[in-house]
């Protein structure tokens, strides 16, 4: 069964739920429900083989150019976090189905519930690094929409800008590892990866690849100092919080460790960066989360001292440290999603989360305070639950650490004091709710829940007590194929609930009664805390970082946008400059040896050339004369195109040429006159050194390639232009086959452009100059006569030369961009003889749809292509024997370029169109002398 399905489903459950929003309640649930639990078949499907040891691989090529393919791997780590995803979901989405009120639109919670459910399961699934960093992407975009779910709240939409902001943050350092890392083993594949560890912890870009990637983890983990996010994300629904703050989307952190264990674990780096972080995150969560009054803010920060927990493990950089570390992942998931949906069953019935206000709840609802103390206490570490496993397991790694040689003690004293406080808190948790007295002014009397509201909890209880009493028979299972995953073998350990009296065993007993010896002095410590530490935190920082932010930027912003031009464009040809010049430092061989022989022809057509270019800078303040000068520049091009045997390229300048010079005489005609600004000699010097560095570093540059020989690649073109493309004109033939991509790309480049001028220069209107800039009047016949007769017998005779060089572009010099060129100078010509109103009236052609139905058209031959199972956009070629007519040939590729006509003649006629229009005011001319 393919894998895929797995991660598809889940996106078809997304689309469907909000279309079943209209027929209730419980049709979004149902669907949400149903695809969560179909997901779960291929999973089921393959455990067998993945349990004997095996695992499930399947590719389908994307981008293989790129090394990205749509690669998917089932092992045992990822299936271990499948399962957590797809079962602890299914929970969610019912116990989210009672939870939610009535008010809200469960269509849209289900579709983004089962958008984030996809995006995690494409993260421990993917076998190629690009392809996981784009989930990893989807979860922060997806998670964001879910902590912002009650985008009425200020609150919420805080906490949901909180965590993008840092999640994404550092899935850019992420992206910026992968591509170190693949460039480091040659290969994208998450299979290559895995088996060149030796190599990348011996590469000297070993740390930083591995300190990106740690970015990216502990952003994602909630990793000490990147902590503060999640508390502030508990803004979600409660059903969010069970769902992405226990069991997944903090979890792709430690995944990621887990996946990337045998990569780059077993140095020093690695154990104090990953260890070292772990250890701060575990002790600052587990004191933290002790004096939190609120139930999601202490199920909040001791969710990030567990996270703490299980990195501390990997960071160990052992294998029954990762194996400990696994095991924890499970229990954690557990035991921590039935908290937090106890944490919203009193929160619904009670109405406030406040633990100074929810006293002896458990006469009110004694069935929710067993469940949720049998989880309390999982999570404490108590003896006969699942907590207590994993944590033993943890406290008998820290015992045993080769890095720390000089103090042993270090490390298992500060695990015993991070479980003290895990014990104190988990102990507040349930005598403050439950017992300690009586109620305090609830905003509503508490009652147990609806049923099914409490059967998710109950099933999640029911494994941690059955893992605790039972491991073997119930998690070993899985937990091994889990390590066979991780590790590639599952080392010596075991799962029983008594090893004896040994050192753990002594420890997990200081942690049990330590943690009860610090509830019982809290309200001296509450006192103690609220004294010594001030209120800044993560958040606070946060809040003024992002508010000095816009500052720094509109201090950088003024200094280098100050909206002139020249300034800009000092900067773009500086960068360019430095930039370049510094990448050919020392570098380049100027010389190849290889000369071409220089005719006289060809140096008058340079010395003109640079005549033209250099006249264009000094008479740049006559407008009419620099324009003249540039197009003597494309002219002299053109000649050159045509002495090198390129028609197609001197047809396409002479015809840009055309079009170019009538659209800038329009502008020009609507540009103010007034005093030349004078131009300081710091800033001439300025103009004039980049001037010359970037004109000399062209020439260099083309000299170097100009002199040296080289294998052509116009070979091959020459050579499968017509059996592969269906033409003897190379130059199209490469255009609307071999690279038809960029040929689509740029056409609709040229639309997006087309519709930008447009919207730029709609409702635009400036007044018409009196004169020119010497004064003198215009004319007062605006459209001789004898222009608009030429110019109306040239438009059929322009349109026919037109069309055929559209139909002959494929074998001849030609095609649709010239065409449309060609057509639109015509078009251009009938507007400036005989006005806009008057050419309207006899052309009456929406534009846009021309350009729309040009891309469109485009595209459509690509797609066909593709339907027929080739590339996109290959070329087919009909050969016909017609009588009277003879040999016929007809090339897809035809379309394509009416495609590119279309798009050209319509872009064409929309500046023009609105260039004109800018003044809709007559001329008006000065009254005559002695009138």
């Amino acid at each position: 069964m393919a894998l895929g399905w797995i991660i598809l489903l889940p996106l078809i459950g997304a689309v469907v739920s909000p279309l079943l929003a209209r027929a209730g309640r419980d049709a979004p649930a149902w669907a949400a429900g149903a695809a969560t639990a179909l997901a779960l078949l291929p999973a089921l499907w393959h455990a067998p083989a993945i349990f004997a040891g095996g695992e499930v691989l399947t590719s389908v090529p994307w981008i293989p150019q790129l090394g990205l393919d749509f690669a998917l791997r089932l092992d045992g780590l990822s299936l271990l976090f499948v399962l957590l995803i797809l079962i602890i979901g299914l929970l969610v989405i019912l116990y989210a189905r009672y939870y939610l009120p009535k008010s809200d639109p469960l269509g849209r919670f289900f579709a983004l519930l089962l958008l984030f459910q996809m995006a995690m399961l494409g993260i421990v699934l993917s076998d190629n690094l690009i392809l996981l960093l784009v989930f990893w992407e989807l979860t922060s975009l997806t998670s964001f929409l879910l902590v912002g779910y009650k985008h009425g709240s200020p609150e919420a939409r805080r906490g949901a800008r909180m965590a993008l902001v840092i999640t994404g943050s550092g899935g850019l350092a992420l992206l910026a590892g992968f591509l170190l890392l693949g460039g480091m083993v040659g290969s994208y594949s998450l299979s290559v990866v895995l088996a060149s560890g030796e190599l990348v912890r011996n590469h000297p870009l070993y740390l930083p690849t591995l300190v990106l990637i740690l970015l990216g983890a502990f952003t994602k983990s909630a990793q000490f100092p990147f902590h503060f996010w999640l508390p502030h994300a508990m803004s979600a629904p409660t059903p969010v919080s069970a769902y992405l703050h226990s069991a997944t989307m903090v979890k792709a952190g430690v995944f990621l460790l887990a996946r990337f264990f045998p990569v780059f674990s077993g140095t020093e780096v690695w154990f104090f960066l990953v260890g070292g972080v772990g250890l701060a995150t575990l002790l600052f969560g587990a004191y933290t989360a002790l004096f939190k009054h609120d139930l999601k803010g202490l199920l909040a920060y001791s969710t990030i001292s567990h996270l703490g927990l299980i990195t501390l493990l990997f960071g160990l950089g052992t294998p029954l440290g990762a194996v400990a570390g696994l095991f924890h992942i499970i229990n954690h998931a557990t035991f921590k999603a039935s908290l937090f949906m106890a944490a919203g069953i009193i929160d619904h019935e009670a109405g406030t989360r406040d633990m100074r206000r929810l006293n002896g709840l458990w006469k009110y609802m004694p069935h929710t305070a067993t469940l949720a103390m049998v989880a309390a206490a999982a999570m404490a570490g108590v003896p006969l639950l699942n907590g207590f496993l994993s944590k033993e397991m943890f406290f008998a790694e820290t015992i045993h650490v080769q890095w720390l040689t000089q103090s042993q003690w270090l490390l298992p004293a500060m695990a015993t004091l991070a479980g003290v406080f895990s014990v104190a808190y988990s102990v507040r948790f349930i005598h403050d709710v439950f017992f300690n007295g009586e109620p305090i002014d609830l905003p509503r009397t508490p009652h147990e829940p609806p049923r099914w509201m409490k059967i998710p909890v109950e099933l999640l209880v029911a494994v941690c007590l059955l893992v605790g009493i039972l491991p073997g028979q119930t998690v070993r299972p899985l937990l091994d194929a889990a390590v066979r995953g991780t590790l590639g073998e599952v080392p010596a350990f075991s799962l029983a609930i008594w090893h004896g009296f040994n050192l753990p065993l002594l420890m997990s007993l200081v942690a049990l009664s330590g943690g009860i010896l610090i509830y019982t002095l809290r309200h001296r410590l509450f006192a103690l805390h609220d004294r010594l530490f001030p209120s800044v935190t993560g958040e606070v920082l946060f809040r003024r970082g992002t508010r000095a932010a816009p500052w720094y930027s509109r201090g950088v912003m003024d200094r280098f946008d100050n909206g002139s031009l020249q300034r800009y464009t000092a900067w773009l040809i500086g960068s360019v400059v430095v930039l370049i010049g510094a990448a050919l430092w020392g570098g380049i061989e100027l010389d190849g040896g290889l000369w071409t022989p220089i005719d006289g022809v060809s140096v008058v057509a340079a010395v003109i050339l640079v005549i033209a270019a250099v006249g264009t800078v000094v008479v740049r303040h006559q407008r009419m004369l620099a324009l003249v000068m540039t197009s003597v520049v494309g002219l002299v091009v053109t000649l050159t195109f045509i002495h090198f045997s390129a028609p197609d390229l001197a047809l396409t300048q002479i015809s840009v040429e055309v079009v170019t010079t009538i659209l800038l005489l329009l502008a020009l005609f609507f540009l103010p006159g007034g005093e030349r600004p004078e131009v300081s000699m710091p800033r001439r010097l300025r103009d004039g050194t980049l001037a010359g560095l970037a004109g000399l570093g062209i020439a260099l540059l083309a000299y170097a390639m100009m002199t040296r020989p080289g294998a052509p690649i116009s070979d091959y073109f020459l050579a499968q232009a017509e059996p592969l493309g269906g033409g003897t004109n190379v130059v199209n033939v490469i255009l609307v086959d071999f690279r038809g991509y960029d040929t689509l790309g740029e056409i609709t480049v040229l639309a997006i452009a087309a519709t930008g001028i447009f919207a730029l220069l709609q409702g635009l209107r400036l007044p018409l100059p009196q004169g020119d800039l010497s004064g003198r009047r215009w004319a007062r016949d605006a459209h001789p006569l004898i222009m608009a007769a030429i110019s109306r017998p040239l438009l059929p005779l322009a349109l026919v030369v037109a069309i055929f060089i559209l139909m002959r572009g494929h074998n001849e010099p030609g095609g649709g961009f010239i065409a449309g060129l060609i057509a639109g100078t015509a078009l251009i010509l009938q507007h400036l003889a005989s006005g806009i109103q008057w050419t309207q009236e006899r052309l009456r052609f929406r534009y846009f749809p021309i350009i729309g139905l040009g891309v469109l058209l485009a595209t459509v031959t690509g797609l066909g292509a593709l339907l027929l199972g080739y590339p996109f956009l290959t070329s087919a070629v009909l050969h016909l024997d017609l009588p009277l007519i003879g040999e016929l040939h007809l090339a897809s590729a035809m379309a394509f370029d009416l495609g590119v006509f279309l798009v050209v003649v319509g872009t064409v006629m929309l500046i023009l169109e609105n260039l004109g229009r800018l003044s809709r005011q007559p001329h008006i001319h000065p009254p005559e002398e002695g009138s």
